[in-house]
C-alpha cells in the first residue's frame, strides 16, 4: 500500500468508513482532513458497530497515529462523547492526535445554523444537519474563528474575544434575534473545551510529519461527505462548507500533494443523497423504497431517510475528473441480489430541446429540466454476501462492474458485498 486518499465519489454516505478501516490496517498514520461532526462514518468490526463523527476510523487498530487535521472543525462536546463511547468499548486512544490549527465550533455557530435552516422555506432549504459546521467555516474564512491553539493561550484568546464578540453578538441579536454571549461565558466554555482536547493536542505535528516522510511511513487520508457536496465542485449551494475532494487532503492535513500516490473514490452500486438539491436518478417509487430498506439507507448523524436512485455515471465521471481518482471502490453491490434488472444513468437529456449532456452541468438551475438516459442491465438473482473472490461473483454482477469501469474511466479495485470487514473483495 502507498499513501492513499479515500474520498466519497457521490453525495457522501458511500461506505468510506469501511474502506478506510480496511486500508488503515496497513497504514501508519490516518488523517481526517476536513468536515466536522456533521459526518457519520459507520464501521462494523468484530461483530460490533462503531459510529464515528470526528475521530478517524483507523482508531480501531492499535499502534496507529490517528490525526484530526487543520481542515476540520471540532465541536468539543461531540468529541468528548465520541471519546467516552470508545473508552467504554476499551478502544485504545493513545494514538489520537489533534491539530492545533483545527477550528472550534462554538454554541453560537449551532444557534445560527439551526435558525437559518428552520426559517428557510422551499428551495432555500439546504438540508443542513444543524451542527454549526457552515457558520464555523464562515467565521474561519472571515478570520473571526477560534482555533484549537487559541484555547491554550489565555492572553491571546482574551484579545481575540474582545474583537470577535462585539461583532458576533451584534449579528446574533440584530440579524437572527438570538441570545448574545458574554466574554465570561465564552471564556469559561473555552476552558472546558481545552480540558477535553488537552490529552490529544499535537503541537509537534511538524516533527512527526517530517519524520514520517523520512521513514516512508504509510499515510491514509480520510475524507468526509463526498465530491458532490464539495463547496467548490458540488451542487452549490446544496453542499457542505469544506473541500471533500482529494485536493482537500493537502489543504486540510499538513502534507503537500507530492506525498499522495493513490486516490480511491468510494461509490455505492446505486446512489443516495441526504438533504436538498438536484438528484437526477432519484427514485421516489417502490423501487427507491426497496433500495432504501435493503441498504438500510438512513443517515448516521441525523437518522434521516436517504434519497435513493440508480447509479449515475455522469456524477462518477465528474468525481474521477475533479479528484483525480486512480480507482473506485464499489460498495453495497449485494443490495441488488434480488433485482431482476438494474439501471445505470449514462447521460442527461434536456426536456426542453433534447440536448444530451454526457458531462455534469454545474448550473443546478437547469437540472429541473433534465432527465436521466438509462442503460438496463440484467440482475444476478443470487446471494453474493459470502463471496470472497471476484471471479466467483455471478457473471451478471461482473458485467455490471465492468460496465461501470468503462463508463467511469477507472478500474474498480474494491468490491464490498456486505457491511463486515470480511465481506470485501480486493482485486
Amino acid at each position: 500500500m502507498e499513501n492513499t486518499v479515500v474520498i466519497g465519489a457521490q453525495w457522501g454516505d458511500e461506505g468510506k468508513a469501511k474502506i478506510t478501516d480496511l486500508l488503515a490496517e496497513n497504514a501508519d498514520i490516518i488523517i481526517r482532513y476536513q468536515g466536522g461532526c456533521n459526518a457519520g462514518h459507520t464501521v462494523v468490526a468484530n461483530g460490533k458497530t462503531f459510529k464515528f463523527h470526528l475521530i478517524p476510523s483507523g482508531i480501531l487498530y492499535k499502534n496507529k497515529l490517528c490525526f484530526i487535521g487543520a481542515g476540520t472543525v471540532i465541536y468539543p462536546d461531540v468529541l468528548k462523547k465520541e471519546i467516552e463511547d470508545l473508552k467504554k468499548d476499551n478502544i485504545d486512544l493513545s494514538g489520537l492526535k489533534i491539530s492545533p490549527l483545527a477550528s472550534i465550533t462554538m454554541p453560537y455557530h449551532i444557534d445560527v445554523d439551526g435558525y437559518s435552516e428552520d426559517t428557510a422555506k422551499g428551495a432555500e432549504k439546504i438540508g443542513t444537519t444543524k451542527k454549526g459546521i457552515g457558520p464555523t467555516y464562515t467565521d474561519k474564512i472571515s478570520r473571526h474563528g477560534i482555533k484549537v491553539q487559541d484555547l491554550f493561550d489565555e492572553e491571546g484568546l482574551s484579545n481575540k474575544l474582545d474583537l470577535i464578540l462585539p461583532l458576533k453578538n451584534k449579528e446574533l441579536t440584530q440579524v437572527y434575534g438570538l441570545k448574545s454571549y458574554s466574554k465570561e461565558e465564552v471564556t469559561a466554555l473555552c476552558k472546558k473545551y481545552a480540558e477535553i482536547i488537552k490529552p490529544y493536542l499535537c503541537n509537534d505535528w511538524q516533527k512527526i510529519f517530517l519524520d514520517a516522510k523520512k521513514e516512508n511511513k504509510i499515510i491514509l487520508f480520510e475524507g468526509a461527505q463526498g465530491v458532490m457536496l464539495d463547496v467548490d465542485w458540488g451542487t452549490y449551494p446544496y453542499v457542505t462548507s469544506s473541500n471533500p475532494v482529494a485536493g482537500g487532503a493537502c489543504t486540510g492535513s499538513g502534507f503537500g500533494p507530492t506525498v499522495i500516490k493513490e486516490i480511491i473514490g468510494v461509490s455505492k452500486a446505486y446512489i443516495t443523497r441526504v438533504g436538498e438539491g438536484p438528484f437526477a436518478t432519484e427514485l421516489t417509487d417502490e423501487t427507491g423504497e426497496k433500495i432504501r430498506n435493503i441498504g438500510h439507507e438512513f443517515g448516521t448523524t441525523t437518522g434521516r431517510p436517504r434519497r435513493t436512485g440508480w447509479f449515475d455515471a455522469v456524477v462518477a465521471k465528474y468525481g474521477v475528473l475533479v479528484s483525480g481518482l486512480t480507482s473506485m471502490a464499489v460498495t453495497k453491490l449485494d443490495v441488488f441480489d434480488t433485482f431482476e434488472e438494474i439501471k445505470v444513468c449514462v447521460a442527461y437529456k434536456d426536456k426542453r430541446n433534447g440536448e444530451i449532456y454526457d458531462y455534469y452541468p454545474t448550473n443546478i438551475n437547469i437540472h429541473k429540466y433534465l432527465e436521466p438516459v438509462y442503460e438496463t442491465h440484467a440482475g444476478w438473482k443470487s446471494n453474493i454476501s459470502d463471496i470472497k473472490k471476484y471471479e466467483d461473483l455471478p457473471e451478471n454482477a461482473k458485467k455490471y462492474i465492468k460496465r461501470l469501469e468503462e463508463l467511469m474511466g477507472v478500474p474498480v479495485s474494491i468490491v464490498s458485498v456486505g457491511p463486515g470487514r470480511n465481506q470485501t473483495i480486493f482485486r
